[in-house]
Parts: structure tokens; sequence; C-alpha cells
């Protein structure tokens, strides 16, 4: 069965659908009748990887220009 929600009604309680969401569900979102996208968990969850901290070389990081004007 797909469940299907307006996008208005996602937009206006998304954390209602969030929360669905994590617990396994799926939406088709539609507007005026006609589907848009669907909304739907992970189907594996990848494990991000920091590959440079950048708080570590400055408090608070470091800005992108700076990085990129050395790089």
């Amino acid at each position: 069965m797909v469940n299907v929600i307006g996008l208005k009604e996602l937009l206006e309680n998304v954390d209602s659908y969030v929360a669905q969401i994590r617990r396994g569900k799926s939406f088709l979102v539609v507007r005026r009748s006609k589907p848009l996208f669907r909304v739907s968990p992970p189907e594996e969850v990848e494990v991000w990887e920091p590959v440079v901290d950048f708080t570590k070389i400055r408090a608070g990081g470091v800005l992108l220009e700076k990085i990129l004007s050395r790089m």
C-alpha cells in the first residue's frame, strides 16, 4: 500500500512525517493530484567518516576561501 500525502500536508507537518519515515514508512508526495517525489528511509545507513577536522587547526573551523586559496 502506498501512503499518499499532499505537498502542503508534508510541509505543514514535517516533524511528524520525519518521525514516521525514521520508523520505516514511505510516502508518495503529490501536488494537484500529480506525483512529485517519494520520501523513504535510506536502504542502508552510511557511516560518515571525517577526513579532516578543521576545528583542530583553529577553534570554530577554517574558512573555505582560505582552504581553496592554498590548493
